[in-house]
């Protein structure tokens, strides 16, 4: 894979890896590493869960500022929209993604995080938007994807002050899906994606691609969706299985081909 980056696969769960030391600053390369691991990830048939992990330390503490420092408004307009697709191509992989937030999940490492389905974080972890500190504003979704997991209000609040929360309140505020102590952070989300390995992977990702596009849009537009990717299940060797496994059997005891 890349020189930062890693996609590490084992017993059909993907672990896309961040080590830069010492923070996993996400400076352009490592953006493009990312869009690559996201994009093997998203195509490998033997991966049906992915963790997003930074180490025991740290997730990543933010942007390369060194690097950003020296752009201009010019160099920006060039490079934004790369930025914004690397993380979008880790948003978009179809399959359940998991965050493993340990030390920093901050500016970029926080946007990160939220491009995952669920975030594990550690009960010493810190998170939040302190782009404002700089003088500007977060520029990888975190405008977006802040506003749509807490609220306008609270992600204001981050964004507004550029303050950090620890695990408590971030997972108050719904930042976090669930704090666990710092040893087991990794171990936990790799469980949660490893519950998936031997899913319905057509199901699953016909489940993602309904919420993540119906939260987009109205309801009506919503249910539309919800309908056709319903609706196209039933022509997948899956749905045969899971119906036969349920009348012979009972609820939850197939093993699904991911077909």
């Amino acid at each position: 894979m890349g020189e930062f980056i890693q996609l590490e696969v084992e017993d059909a769960v993907g672990t896309i890896r961040l080590d830069r030391p010492p923070m996993n600053a996400l400076n352009a390369q490592v953006q493009e590493e990312l869009r690559a691991a996201a994009a093997e990830a998203a195509e490998r048939s033997d991966v049906r869960g992915v963790v997003l992990y930074g180490g025991e330390k740290v997730f990543a503490a933010g942007a390369d500022i060194k690097e950003m420092h020296t752009m201009s408004y010019t160099d920006m307009v060039d490079r934004s929209g790369h930025l914004q697709s690397a993380f979008t191509a880790v948003a978009r992989i179809p399959k359940p993604v998991v965050a493993a937030v340990t030390g920093y999940a901050l500016g970029g490492g926080c946007e990160l995080a939220m491009c995952a389905d669920l975030r594990v974080a550690a009960e010493d972890a810190k998170l939040g938007q302190p782009e404002i500190l700089l003088g500007i504003i977060p520029g990888a979704g975190g405008t977006q994807r802040l506003a749509r997991l807490v609220g306008p209000a609270k992600a204001k609040d981050l964004i507004f002050t550029g303050r950090m929360v620890d695990a408590a309140e971030a997972l108050s505020i719904g930042l976090v899906d669930r704090v666990v102590p710092a040893a087991d952070v990794y171990r936990i989300a790799r469980d949660w994606a490893a519950q998936f390995a031997a899913g319905p992977a057509v199901a699953l990702r016909a489940a993602k691609a309904a919420v993540d596009r119906g939260v987009e849009t109205d309801l009506d537009s919503g249910l539309e969706i919800e309908r056709l990717q319903f609706a196209g299940l039933f022509a997948t060797l899956d749905k045969k299985t899971g119906f036969e496994s349920f009348i012979a059997h009972g609820p939850g005891k197939a093993t699904f081909a991911g077909q």
